[in-house]
């Protein structure tokens, strides 16, 4: 019975490994989308040029904003999904 249906499902094969090539996509593209690491260092980069005086106070609270907004949505993506996050 089992070599029966493995012939019988034989067309569906393409099908099965394009699924699986996506799913490796998705899954790539999530961690590079939820690493993070750039996020962390656009912070310090963030943090320097102020000290530096390249930015003012005002854009460097609003950008310091964004990326403590985009490090929150990532340690939740993390919590949800199960990952270890700092």
């Amino acid at each position: 019975m089992g070599l029966v249906t493995e012939i019988l499902a034989l067309p569906l094969a393409p099908l099965k490994g394009i699924g699986w090539v996506l799913d490796k996509v998705v899954r790539a593209a999530e961690e590079e989308y939820y690493d993070p690491t750039p996020v962390q260092e656009a912070l310090a980069t963030l943090g320097r040029a102020r000290s530096e005086g390249e930015i003012g106070e005002e854009d460097f609270a609003r950008r310091e904003q964004e990326l403590l907004e985009r490090l929150e949505e990532i340690r939740a993506y993390q919590f949800r999904s199960g990952g270890a996050g700092p």
